[in-house]
C-alpha cells in the first residue's frame, strides 16, 4: 500500500494497527459506497488524525443539530 504525502503528514501512522486500518478504508473506498458507508469509513479516517478530536466533535455537533429540531 503507498501511503500519499498528506497521510505521512497528518495521519499518526506509528504502529502497524494504523497502517492496517487506513489499507482497509482505501480498499472499501475503491467500492461504489451509499451515503451513510461513506460517512462512517469518513469518520473512521478522521479517527487515524494526529487531531482527531476536531473531527468527532464537528460530527457529533452535526448529528446534535439534526436532532434538535
Amino acid at each position: 500500500m503507498k501511503v500519499t504525502a498528506y497521510e505521512k503528514r497528518n495521519y499518526a501512522l506509528s504502529d502497524k494497527e494504523y497502517f492496517v486500518i487506513l489499507a482497509k478504508i482505501k480498499n472499501v473506498e475503491k467500492h461504489e459506497l451509499s451515503r451513510n458507508d461513506k460517512e462512517i469509513v469518513n469518520l473512521i479516517r478522521t479517527q487515524l488524525k494526529k487531531n482527531w478530536r476536531l473531527p468527532l466533535i464537528s460530527y457529533l455537533n452535526k448529528i446534535t443539530l439534526k436532532y434538535k429540531k
